[in-house]
């Protein structure tokens, strides 16, 4: 650890602590709202960036949760500021919340560069507030803690657990084959989402959390506990005392993100079987930090990863059976032999010490190495004539007749074209036909919208039909399941390979050898490239227009190309 700085270091002196009208004007508007300069006056102030909204459903507690936050950093003697971030929900927010991820992250490091602020806690947990908000912070590099918002409780329909996303679409297939009726389905609506929380199943939120714990960024087993434990109010006290004293030794993100922490967050990810959003989020993080991850890595470590956390939707249980199971610490200390243990974490200690003594309460739930859910990790990376520079698929969460399959494509050009037609009962399709959408990737959809998991056929859904290979440049809800092919770079939009598939074209996947084939010739291809058009974009002004102009690719992380780890940003003149 760092040695303790002095008062006059912290960066809110220059705001605060000299003799000129500049801070007299400061401290005025500090007493405007009450304060006295014993309440700041050489202590640490700390912004606490509340991802709170009336829209954001996973975060419904948290204005309970950011006054905890400041009785911990009141306690440390530190001063709190709470500060509004913009609030991704991925529930509202059209046409994809991924759009706006780098907008929060871009917020995130200006909300903090601008403003007197000498370190933050972090409060997020819905799908794209955890990578957004810690890409700011990396960026930014002051002292952070993340504080994720905790899994809702399970959900309850007539004595059955249910698993939000992940039993939505597995009863909805069944509703559109007429074998549950609207009385029925109402009742699932009244019982899936029964508390504050994010997702709970191994979604993206999910992962994500768990990841941001794997990284270093969250106090030992902080994503595991239930949003509405009582254990989750005394983690927010707690990251309100711990960032005090980050502060005072200076203990930045730079300071413990390393290549193997990032490379630990990938196994923590296959481990648990997490959603394949993790890797495009991943990828942004490590580029903010200064590190490239190929997707090649992701595969290496897939395969020498088993998965053994047996949660939906690609095993059985869900968050809260994983937290009574022993939670996120637990798992990572039954894979630690597979963990770069000695790297470090917010509270100053190494990602061994944090895990070691964490014990396995079900082994159900998170089973052992020797008997894990599936020898290899949650997601497959492919390539091949269609997807040059990657595309993912969840084996785990796949019919595994689909791990080696042929047939011939349907293709449909964009969203409204599935909407218009998929439900045809003249649609020419079988049950080893290919689904293929183009034009649902970062530009394309525009934002890249979880629409990967297209939906079976009415009439295949009658006939029994519950998993088919589908293919699409967009992504997929990480409660989502089946033989889905995502993130196809590069996208169709720009005239990836995708663009230029035709109906009855032939499409091989191999999952076992990681690859995506397109079987028409080169020759036909170039011809289809030649008589290709490209699209119009969608967006002339606006936020839209920035994220058109400068958004990268899947493989890239879908970060603007801007904000990657570079020259430092200087901080601002106090003038």
């Amino acid at each position: 650890m760092k040695t303790k700085i002095t008062p006059q270091e912290l960066r809110s002196y220059r705001w605060f602590g000299s003799d000129t009208v500049r801070s007299f004007g400061h401290r005025s508007r500090a007493k405007q709202m009450g304060y006295a300069r014993a309440d700041y006056e050489g202590k640490p102030v700390i912004a606490i960036v509340n991802t709170w909204s009336d829209l954001t459903t996973c975060h419904s507690h948290f204005r309970e949760r950011a006054n905890e936050v400041k009785r911990g950093v009141w306690q440390a003697g530190g001063f709190p500021v709470e500060i509004p971030g913009m609030p991704v929900n991925e529930i509202f927010m059209k046409p994809s919340p991924m759009m706006y991820r780098n907008l929060l992250a871009l917020e995130t490091e200006e909300l903090l560069r601008s403003q007197p602020i000498d370190g933050v806690v972090l409060m997020g947990g819905c799908d794209k507030t955890t990578p957004g908000l810690l890409m700011g912070a990396i960026t930014m590099n002051l002292p952070a803690i993340y504080l994720p918002c905790g899994p809702m409780l399970r959900g309850n329909w007539n004595g059955q657990p249910l698993g939000s996303g992940s039993d939505v679409w597995k009863y909805w297939a069944e509703k559109c084959a007429g074998n549950i009726n609207d009385e029925q389905w109402n009742a699932m609506e009244d019982g899936i989402a029964r508390s504050a929380g994010h997702c709970m199943t191994m979604g993206t939120a999910s992962t994500m959390t768990a990841i941001a714990e794997t990284l270093g960024f969250t106090l030992p087993g902080a994503s595991s506990i239930p949003a509405v434990d009582a254990n989750h109010q005394r983690m927010a006290t707690e990251c309100g005392r711990r960032i005090v004293e980050m502060v005072w030794h200076d203990w930045t993100p730079r300071d413990f993100l390393t290549i193997e922490s990032f490379e630990n967050a990938i196994i923590a990810d296959m481990a648990i079987g997490g959603s394949t959003n993790a890797i495009i989020h991943l990828v942004a993080l490590a580029g903010r930090a200064g590190f490239k991850l190929p997707l090649t890595r992701f595969d290496e470590l897939a395969q020498h990863t088993p998965m053994i956390a047996n949660i939906r939707p690609s095993g059985q249980f869900l968050m809260e059976d994983f937290y009574y199971a022993g939670g996120l610490r637990a798992l990572l200390n039954q894979i630690r032999s597979l963990l770069r243990l000695a790297c470090l974490t917010v509270n100053g200690r190494t990602l061994g010490e944090n895990i070691c003594g964490a014990e396995v309460f079900n082994t159900e739930v998170i089973r052992s190495l020797e008997n894990p859910v599936s020898a290899q990790g949650g997601t497959a990376v492919l390539y091949g004539n269609l997807a040059p520079n990657g595309a993912v698929i969840k084996p785990t969460a796949t019919d595994k007749r689909f791990h080696q399959h042929q047939g011939r494509a349907v293709v449909f050009k964009d969203y409204n074209d599935l909407a218009a037609r998929i439900d045809d009962d003249n649609l020419s399709v079988d049950e080893n036909s290919v689904l293929v959408l183009q034009n649902a990737g970062p530009l394309g959809g525009p934002g890249m919208p979880e629409w990967g998991m297209l939906p079976i056929p009415k009439k295949l859904l009658k006939q029994g039909v519950r998993d088919m290979v589908r293919i699409s440049d967009a992504r997929m809800s990480g409660t989502s399941y089946g033989a889905c092919v995502l993130h196809v770079s590069p996208e169709s939009f720009i005239g990836g390979p995708l663009a230029l598939v035709q109906d009855g074209d032939v499409i091989e996947l191999d999952v076992p050898n990681r690859k995506l084939q397109l079987h028409v010739s080169d020759e036909e291809l170039a011809q289809r490239r030649a008589a290709w058009v490209k699209p119009q974009r969608h967006y002339e002004r606006g936020y839209g227009a920035l994220f058109s102009e400068r958004v990268t690719q899947a493989d890239q992380g879908c970060d603007f190309d801007f904000l990657h780890a570079g020259a430092e940003t200087p901080e601002p003149e106090i003038h």
